[in-house]
């Protein structure tokens, strides 16, 4: 193997040790030139610890004290290099204070130039001191990396600059840090909460519910104002883990450029980030965001930033200036930043906007049409159509007997058209989630399951019914019992699995009350069906006593089905009214979502 093979090689063994265990005990000298250590993730973008010095000259000789401070960390790594060309290596020495917390170590040519920890132990400040040596530049600059958790770390912290006394000005400014803190634009704190003014006149906004107000708790907000080369973005919303946006060219996720405001501790993180298939995005580590500034307050994250309308030199980016779908999401984010799944449907634009083009105050919708329709569908049909045919085979057949309708009795023909209608919906329905998903979800628990099921049970009553035996033939009982099993077992399916369906991310209507609803439906429809019974029993009852009265029993009877059949009608009136009710309900929910 060639040397520069070779040196490839123990550099790739380094860096993946170091991101199985890290480097606990301190001993950081891989990591001397770029200070980055090799934990397999990117740097954090805004610092939350501070170096400090206890002055601002030196002389060849004197020793500078080195303070960090911040919440609390694990690890450091602390050196001082040129103010001018913070790339060269580390300048000068170091003497420790508390060798229990921190160790010397030696980088490059120059012995203890360097200071990192001797244990992960939680520390809140450290303590060092630097030794100016005799050849040392006009201007140093004190950097520190700092490590809060495995994955969660800052690389080269820019400290304060000491000068050398009648050192001359710097013929170019000095840079403020290096490397991975170049991407670390000034943060700062959001003073209050964004409001909605200028939406659809000045600013871009999508809003969630419509026309909310982002001051508001339960508002989802994002907002784009054009200022010249640049964008000025707002998001804001309840979540205590993530908020995110993504300008994608589809209705799906993948290929999309992400921006993502992450509660970390509760320290707000704005990064731009990748989306490739249903993989977590993947955080860049180029920050091609400026003025940033976040809020966090009563569970509502909102953050601001800003960005260019073209950027070329990064990958990956969007151009603002031309149309995509926007998708809005919040889900949780574990103390070190990493975020989970949303749990619920990303709000989705209903179409292809500019946001750099004329202003709009637009809304979105977190359940695709295709869902929205595939629950509408099933709704009509097992709350209003199959709940009314039911009712009307199960207590109408005496009272419409003698009514015809197309050379069939009434209450037949109503059956019948009301189970048609079902099972026509219902086929119309169960294809839809499959044009949406291109597929079967393996995401929806036991809801497709049982859907198939139900589907299977709505095909096969009308099969049966066609093979109905006559009135008086002998199986005719047993095609009863069949019939109204079959009936039942898909009525009691389709219940359930709409219970399970009302909560899936793609159809998650508003809970508890979605529940509620199905549950007062479920009781609506059962208490109905309860007193029907009672009362077809106590007219059977009414007609057993008379029966002996051989002169009467044709009045009797006669007045007695006129009264049950008054009472029905009456009855099965408020029943549809009542549906329609449930039905008009949830339909409005739907519309909402």
């Amino acid at each position: 193997m060639e040397l520069p093979g070779l040196a490839f090689a123990v550099w790739m063994f380094v860096c993946f040790y170091a991101s199985v265990d890290g480097y606990p005990s301190g001993k950081v000298r891989e990591a001397c030139t770029s200070m980055i250590p090799c934990h397999g993730s990117s740097p954090q973008l805004s610092p939350e610890h501070a170096i400090t010095v206890n002055g601002t000259e030196f002389k060849p000789g004197d020793n500078i004290e080195v303070h960090l401070s911040g919440p609390d960390f694990e690890g450091f790594f602390i050196q001082a290099r040129d103010a001018e060309h913070l790339d060269s290596p580390a300048v000068g020495s170091f003497t420790l204070v508390d060798r229990r917390l921190s160790q010397l170590l030696t980088c490059g040519h120059t012995k203890n130039s360097a200071v990192s920890h001797t244990s992960k132990a939680k520390k809140k400040y450290v303590k060092v001191y630097w030794i100016a040596p005799g050849d040392a530049p006009k201007r140093v600059q004190f950097l520190a990396t700092v490590v809060k958790k495995y994955k969660t770390f800052w690389v080269k912290i820019p400290g304060p600059i000491v000068s050398q006394p009648n050192a001359p000005s710097p013929t170019t400014p000095l840079h403020a840090a290096s490397e991975a803190v170049s991407t670390s634009h000034l943060v700062s704190y959001l003073s209050k909460p964004f409001n909605a003014s200028g939406c659809g006149s000045m600013k871009f906004c999508i809003r969630n519910p419509s026309n909310c107000d982002p001051e508001s708790a339960s508002c989802f907000f994002l907002s784009f104002q054009q200022e010249k080369s640049s964008v000025f973005i707002e998001m804001s919303g309840p979540s205590g883990g993530y908020l995110a946006f993504a300008l994608s060219h589809d209705q799906w996720m993948g290929g999309d450029d992400a921006y993502l405001c992450i509660n970390e501790d509760h320290h707000v993180h704005v990064s731009a980030a990748d989306l490739k298939g249903r993989s977590p995005p993947v955080l860049d580590s180029e920050n091609a965001l400026e003025d940033v500034s976040w809020r966090l307050v009563d569970g509502v994250l909102q953050c601001s930033f800003r960005r260019s309308i073209r950027l070329p030199t990064y990958r990956g980016r969007f151009n603002l200036d031309a149309s995509y779908y926007i998708f809005l999401a919040d889900g949780e984010a574990s103390e070190g930043g990493l975020i989970y799944k949303h749990r619920r449907q990303p709000l989705i634009s209903n179409g292809i906007y500019n946001v750099t083009g004329l202003p709009q105050n637009i809304g979105g919708s977190r359940s695709p049409r295709l869902i929205k329709a595939h629950g509408v569908l099933m709704f009509v049909a097992w709350i209003t159509t199959v709940s009314i045919g039911v009712i009307v085979a199960r207590f109408f057949k005496p009272a419409w007997s003698h009514s015809f309708l197309f050379g069939k009795e009434m209450w037949f023909q109503v059956h019948r058209m009301l189970m048609l209608t079902t099972v026509m919906l219902t086929s119309i329905s169960f294809v839809l989630p499959f044009i949406y998903r291109g597929g079967w979800s393996q995401q929806a628990g036991f809801h497709p399951y049982l859907g198939c099921t139900v589907m299977a049970l709505t095909i096969f009553q009308p099969l049966m019914a066609g093979f109905r035996p006559s009135r008086h033939a002998p199986r005719r009982k047993l095609f009863n019992w069949f019939h109204w099993s079959t009936g039942t077992t898909a009525r009691i399916l389709a219940v359930v699995t709409m219970f399970l369906g009302m909560d899936l991310p793609a159809l998650d209507l508003p809970d508890p009350w979605d529940t509620y609803t199905m549950m007062g439906f479920v009781a609506w429809h059962v208490g109905i069906d309860v007193l029907l019974e009672i009362h077809s029993y106590c007219l059977v009852c009414k007609v057993e006593v008379i029966e002996d009265d051989r002169v009467q029993i044709l009045q009797s009877l006669t007045s007695a089905e006129a009264e049950g059949r008054l009472f029905k009608q009456i009855v099965l009136t408020i029943y549809v009214c009542g549906n329609i009710a449930f039905l008009i309900v949830f339909l409005a929910a739907i519309n909402q979502i």
